[in-house]
């Protein structure tokens, strides 16, 4: 379920904050939010999969700790990550 360098490019390169951005949390909760599409889409197909559903419910809750730590350190960001993505704030 890894993402490819190009899949992680394509995805990231509209949130980085410099080019070698890896670990800021917009970076991240692209990432995460990709996978979890990517997740989700195998988990219609494979309904008894439960430890990539395990893996899927991880990811959702550390990106919501990102968006959490995101909205309360720079409001701004946040606002416009969320618009990116479109993710429900």
């Amino acid at each position: 379920m890894a993402l490819s360098n190009k899949q992680k490019e394509k995805v990231t390169k509209e949130v980085k904050r410099h080019d070698k951005d890896t670990g800021s949390p917009e970076y991240q909760v692209a990432l995460f939010t990709e996978t979890i599409k990517k997740l989700t889409t195998h988990l219609k197909k494979n309904a008894k999969d439960f430890h990539s559903r395990r893996g899927l419910l991880k990811m959702v809750s550390k990106r919501k700790r990102l968006l959490d730590y995101l909205k309360k350190t720079n409001e701004k960001s946040y606002k416009v990550l969320i618009k990116k993505l479109e993710l429900k704030g």
